[in-house]
């Protein structure tokens, strides 16, 4: 059955977000006139979506590159985070002279649809009944991320993007852009990613939303009404996915069985080794941005994401074929989340369906994380082939 549901037009954070209240952000409000199909069956319109641009977009609009974030990400990619104070997430990679160079490309970044920093969600007010909307909001995809992505550019009017560039779950849905929407990309670089969720990350993330869930604050995912915060599950789901992000050669490296603050171990359950100490924190800080019902709808949006199901009738190559994208496919050696040969999956199909593809697996020690870290062989492949598709494009000159 389909439901069709109506966001307020003069949608405010004001007692809706408080995961998001009052920061600068930009906004706009999609499905104004046609309401957006989602995966599930549900149709919404007059939707909010926050995001951040950098640099400037040329006058034929051909300059513009999408940046999708990850699980944890959010739109601030190149701009001190208005909750941690931390800098963006991906400031290492965005600005003038780098490698996603501002001065030459006009950046976006948009939180994703059921996200929890601006864009519409389960925290996001339910104007039929005044109140968070809690798990009453539809189930999403990365389909359904991508196209309200989509929607944005239509509203920003921007009809083809110079690159779609992302790592993780950024990376599957700059696979959804190339796939879905082909003729309104120019060149796409799937970092650390795969074509499916395995059983194993299916795995993972179930334990993740079982322990929020379990919390006794959750109360059933209505604890914004109740004036609950089910930060211990939500914590555990954060360390126990952040386990997954290190490789072990980097978790040796940098704690390896030393211990915290003590000499030795108080035989007992404290943060002895530094290692449970840095995960405690990882949880610990992690609460105080994330929504724990959003962190629910986007893993299973993960979990339900596959690529040559959705377009290819089961066959990855048929999700691409005939298509005139650039891609530059990149993965992390030492990353066992999503390990090199999934990209080598994604790679095989690109390449049986004839498309324009390069791969590159770079050595590193950090394990899937690794596009967020300086990391010079990766910044150098990503500079290259941007600049490269620049020249094809014409923003820049042989």
């Amino acid at each position: 059955m389909c439901h069709k549901i109506r966001l307020m037009s003069n949608y405010t954070n004001i007692n809706a977000n408080p995961y998001a209240d009052d920061f600068p952000t930009l906004k706009v409000m999609l499905g104004k006139e046609t309401p957006m199909r989602l995966d599930c069956g549900t149709e919404i319109s007059n939707f909010p979506m926050a995001y951040q641009t950098y640099g400037t977009l040329n006058a034929d609009k051909s300059n513009a590159i999408l940046v999708t974030h990850a699980l944890t990400g959010d739109q601030f990619a190149a701009d001190t985070h208005p909750i941690s104070g931390k800098s963006g997430w991906w400031s290492k990679m965005i600005g003038p002279g780098k490698a996603i160079d501002t001065n030459l490309y006009f950046v976006i970044c948009s939180n994703v649809l059921g996200g929890c920093m601006g864009t519409v969600g389960p925290a996001t007010i339910n104007p039929e009944t005044n109140q968070p909307w809690g798990v009453d909001f539809p189930i999403i995809t990365i389909g359904d991320m991508v196209r309200a992505q989509a929607l944005l550019l239509d509203e920003l009017g921007i009809d083809s993007l110079f690159s779609v560039v992302g790592g993780s779950m950024g990376g599957m849905q700059a696979l959804e852009w190339a796939a879905a929407y082909p003729e309104r990309v120019f060149s796409c670089v799937p970092i650390a990613t795969a074509a499916h969720h395995s059983a194993q990350n299916i795995a993972f993330y179930e334990v993740g939303r079982q322990a929020i869930m379990a919390d006794p604050e959750w109360c059933g995912g209505r604890y914004l009404i109740e004036d609950k915060k089910p930060h211990a599950g939500l914590a555990v789901a954060r360390m126990a996915a952040h386990i997954t992000y290190m490789s072990e050669g980097a978790l040796t490296q940098k704690f390896g069985r030393r211990l915290q603050d003590r000499e030795e171990v108080t035989f007992g359950f404290e943060a002895d080794f530094q290692i449970e100490s840095y995960l405690r924190h990882q949880g610990i800080s992690f609460v105080d941005r994330f929504d724990a019902n959003s962190y629910l709808y986007v893993t299973r949006a993960l979990d339900y994401f596959d690529l040559a199901a959705s377009h290819g009738n089961g066959i990855l190559a048929e999700a691409f074929r005939g298509t005139k994208v650039r891609f530059c496919v990149i993965s992390f050696s030492s990353d066992w989340h999503y390990p090199p040969d999934e990209s080598r999956v994604i790679v095989r199909g690109l390449t049986g369906a004839a498309a324009n593809v390069s791969y590159v697996d770079v050595e590193s020690d950090k394990g899937h994380d690794a596009f967020f870290f300086d990391e010079p062989n990766f910044v150098r492949v990503l500079d290259g082939f941007l600049r490269g598709a620049a020249v094809k494009r014409g923003l820049l000159d042989e």
